[in-house]
């Protein structure tokens, strides 16, 4: 029976000679990620900015200069108008009216009304109104889930494997978040809480891949107990490469249909995961492996040489 192999059994890839280099590439890149935060800074979204989305869809090809002049006299203040999809296909972003939310939907309400009476056919597909206040309490939510997310899984890898498992995962993720910000912002893609449902999702998705490399690391200490810890390391990468690439490809490719023709909210969602799905790959081999072997070489080594004079060691005659 034929089977697909991407990676042959006797693959020796040494990845741990360019550790230095994949940490300094993933460092660079993450300071990048902080200095496109402050500036140009994220695209915040109406969930977290307040206001009024609109998806409307015209009769014919949409006049963006006409729809301009048509929005802007009803002063409203900023109105953005983007085309997605057809070129009958727009949305309208208008900045928050006020702070309550009667203000919102009173001016959402006269918007659709001047579309359709200047556009007749206008099909008005989706109109979300978010308050100041809400708007508010979305952000700080999105903030608390990501954070209680972190802690949550440095908690589970510290029971389930040791102490410096847990900190290189610590650490790999919090690359990996600020990566996904960066290019949050360079995109300006709109950053709400489909944008922070991404980001949610890479971090479970990158944390399976390292468990995954980490259980194979833990099963060959016990199997390899005088094999050097980068020798060790590198073979479990190179034990477990199929099945990342594999999962990888597969879960990559069921999102570009969605980044191109999932609609607005649908794309924001898809972009930000195939670009996480990269990052969250490549940092399982590149940062997560070499942080484990600097910072807890001797660690593992005085532990398993401990276990196995515990076990060498004669039973105590009966009496």
């Amino acid at each position: 029976m034929f089977r697909l192999r991407l990676v042959p059994d006797n693959t020796n890839i040494q990845f741990m000679k360019g550790r230095f280099a994949g940490l300094a590439v993933s460092a660079f890149l993450s300071i990048a990620s902080i200095i496109l935060f402050f500036y140009p800074g994220l695209n915040y979204g109406i969930d977290f900015r307040g206001g009024i989305l609109m998806e409307v869809r015209m009769q014919q090809a949409a006049d963006f200069p006409a729809l301009r002049n048509l929005l802007g006299g009803m002063n409203l203040g900023e109105v953005a108008l983007q085309e997605f999809g057809s070129s009958r296909d727009v949305l309208i972003r208008i900045e928050r009216q006020g702070d309550d939310d009667a203000a919102q939907n009173q001016a959402a309400q006269r918007v659709r009304s001047e579309l359709t009476s200047a556009y007749p056919g206008t099909d008005v597909r989706r109109v979300e109104v978010v308050g100041g206040k809400v708007s508010d309490e979305l952000f700080v939510s999105g903030l608390m889930a990501v954070g209680l997310s972190l802690a949550g899984i440095a908690i589970y890898i510290w029971f389930r494997f040791e102490w410096m498992f847990a900190l290189a995962a610590l650490i790999t993720l919090v690359l990996d978040i600020t990566k996904m910000i960066g290019f949050y912002a360079l995109t300006q893609l709109p950053f709400g809480l489909t944008a922070v449902a991404a980001v949610l999702t890479i971090i479970g998705y990158s944390i399976n891949d390292k468990v995954v490399v980490y259980d194979r690391v833990r099963e060959n200490l016990r199997k390899y107990k005088t094999m050097p810890l980068r020798e060790l390391i590198d073979r479990s990468i190179n034990e477990t490469l199929s099945r990342t690439i594999f999962t990888s490809l597969t879960t990559f490719l069921a999102m570009v249909p969605l980044a191109f023709m999932g609609g607005e909210a649908v794309e924001v969602f898809a972009i930000g995961m195939l670009f996480g799905i990269v990052v969250g790959t490549s940092s399982s081999i590149f940062i997560a492996a070499p942080l484990v072997l600097l910072t807890g070489e001797k660690w593992l080594r005085r532990q398993k040489a401990s276990e196995t004079e515990a076990k060498s060691a004669p039973a105590a005659q009966r009496p």
